[in-house]
């Protein structure tokens, strides 16, 4: 689906270390910090990075990517809870979990 929308090869391979990398502007940069934050067990977005996505995004924008960040969320927790794993369909595509912060390793679990 990625790849249909325009993300490049690059841009999938660079997306673990997504804060490091050129190949995402300061808006993509943004909108995965949010969907990082959104990810965490708990959920805690800061202000601060809210209020930098308002100043990117009208109210509309922000519930669609809201919604679309939660729905992916409870999609993977729902498939993990019952076991669901991938059947196969990934041939030829990426699917890199980003890095894992060890300075506070609360925040992942």
């Amino acid at each position: 689906m990625g790849r249909q929308a325009g993300v490049s090869e690059n841009q999938l391979m660079a997306l673990p270390d997504f804060e490091n990398a050129c190949e995402f502007t300061p808006i993509e940069k943004l909108v995965l910090r949010y969907a990082v934050a959104m990810t965490a067990t708990p959920v805690e977005v800061p202000d601060e990075l809210f209020q930098a996505l308002r100043e990117q995004f009208d109210e509309r924008q922000l519930v669609e990517l809201t919604s679309a960040i939660a729905w992916e969320n409870y999609r993977a927790r729902f498939d993990h809870a019952f076991g669901i794993e991938a059947e196969g369909f990934y041939r030829g595509a990426l699917c890199l979990l980003p890095q894992r912060d060890t300075a506070h390793p609360a925040a992942h679990s």
